[in-house]
């Protein structure tokens, strides 16, 4: 097995990365079987994994708005949604001997520890992977500025964010344009000025500010979790170097 580039990682899953390709089925269980399988084999590297997970497969509060809602009150559901991926990813994780804590930005003491900064890096350096949810905690923030956010807190050396059957970051939806670009890097100000679809710019920023590298790949793709933690050319890279 090859030498992890990366000690500790924080890995942001969407809540796609829960949802099968069945229209009815906001949780699939051998989708989640599958990614928990990745995250072992990204653990068993011994490296230290904490996991933001979004809940787009459940709740979207933009949409709600859009549909009547009030936008506080329709972020707050979306952040009750996201603990119900923690919890089926845990679950999943827990049945092939993962050990793992889940964390809350919300209280949820029944089914989540809050989330505490030194907790969180002592539970990881032990051994387990840490699921964090509720995103940020407040509304009108996504779950990708938690990730960013939770990742600067937590000391990682990588943001990995996963895409579902997209391998990068392009020019254009490469599922909607056959001839869409793929970047296999970008500097922070390129993704920012260009407006690339990377994640929300409050996260990128975050990500600039503390030089924190972001690793854009396909879940899916075989090996996509060690091969990203390996240092391996895989996906997009996002850091603050010029390359040509």
């Amino acid at each position: 097995m090859a030498q992890a580039k990366y000690k500790r990682v924080l890995l942001k899953l969407s809540g796609e990365a829960f949802k099968g390709w069945q229209a009815d089925a906001d949780i699939d269980a051998s989708v989640v079987s599958d990614v928990a399988f990745r995250i072992k084999q990204a653990r068993d590297m011994n490296v230290e994994v904490a996991i933001v997970v979004g809940a787009g497969n459940i709740w979207r509060g933009a949409t709600a708005e859009k549909a009547g809602f009030d936008r506080v009150t329709a972020d707050y559901a979306g952040m009750l949604a996201t603990a119900i991926n923690a919890l089926a990813l845990q679950d999943t994780l827990g049945k092939i001997g993962v050990e793992t804590r889940v964390q809350s930005a919300l209280t949820i003491q029944q089914i989540a520890e809050p989330f505490i900064r030194l907790r969180a890096i002592s539970h990881m350096e032990k051994g387990r992977v840490v699921i964090l949810a509720g995103g940020t905690g407040n509304p009108y923030m996504t779950t990708d500025t938690a990730a960013a956010l939770r990742a600067i807190e937590l000391g990682v050396d990588v943001l990995l964010m996963t895409k579902n059957c997209v391998d990068g970051v392009y020019d254009a939806d490469p599922r909607k344009d056959p001839t869409a670009k793929k970047f296999d890097h970008l500097t922070y100000m390129q993704a920012l000025n260009m407006r690339l679809q990377v994640m929300d710019t409050t996260a990128l920023s975050l990500c600039m500010d503390n030089k924190l590298p972001i690793i854009v790949f396909d879940l899916k793709a075989d090996h996509s979790i060690e091969s990203a933690i390996n240092g391996e050319r895989i996906g997009t890279l996002i850091n603050s170097e010029e390359r040509k």
